[in-house]
């Protein structure tokens, strides 16, 4: 898909502006500036290998992926599509997309067509666990204990799993790190940079 010539993006500002709007809980706002952070990492080292990716879509996308999460803890509403219909609403139909997806990916992830914003945002959101970058494994023995409440949960968690695998083979093959790499953004503790410049 062609990239269009102007992508409406929040500020910084109106980023943060829209997590305070939405009530968005402390714990989930600092998962949300790290997922920004890895995100970040992986969407510059793509970009450096020659990947034609929008960064300014990744980390907007990557700080507001939990949006509509607060609003819907304790129900069964789709936090991912809620959180996408108010960007929608807000004017921001990329930024949705991105947020639509970080849960579960459109399409077939063996789709031969380059990386995009949303891969880069929902495997950046797989690994991190609340605040702390861990890897696949530990991210999701966590979801399975803490989701996987029933026979059909636990189906989904694991099929999800594997779709992220496949992704993170992906996003890797052509970088010279490796998914163990992405653990030194713990120690590299942001202050939630801007989300467009």
């Amino acid at each position: 898909m062609e990239k269009p010539d102007f992508i409406a993006l929040p500020s910084h500002n109106q980023c943060l502006e829209l997590m305070e709007a939405h009530g968005m809980l402390p714990n989930i706002r600092e998962h949300s500036f790290r997922v920004m952070e890895v995100a970040r990492f992986l969407g510059e080292a793509l970009a450096k290998a020659g990947f034609d990716l929008f960064l300014p879509l990744v980390t907007a996308g990557a700080l507001l992926h939990d949006l509509g999460k607060t609003p819907c803890l304790g129900t069964l509403t789709n936090h991912a599509e809620l959180g996408a219909g108010i960007l929608e609403e807000l004017g921001y139909p990329h930024v949705a997309q991105v947020v639509r997806e970080h849960v579960h990916l459109d399409g077939n992830i063996l789709d031969p067509r380059p990386l995009r914003e949303a891969e880069i945002v929902n495997y950046a959101d797989k690994r991190v666990l609340h605040d702390a970058v861990v890897t696949l494994t530990v991210r999701f023995a966590d979801l399975k204990v803490r989701y996987g409440r029933t026979p059909e949960a636990l189906a989904r968690i694991q099929a999800t799993e594997v779709k992220s695998r496949v992704l993170e083979e992906k996003i890797f093959a052509p970088l010279q790190l490796s998914p163990l790499d992405l653990l030194r953004v713990n120690g590299e503790r942001g202050n939630g940079a801007q989300c467009a410049h």
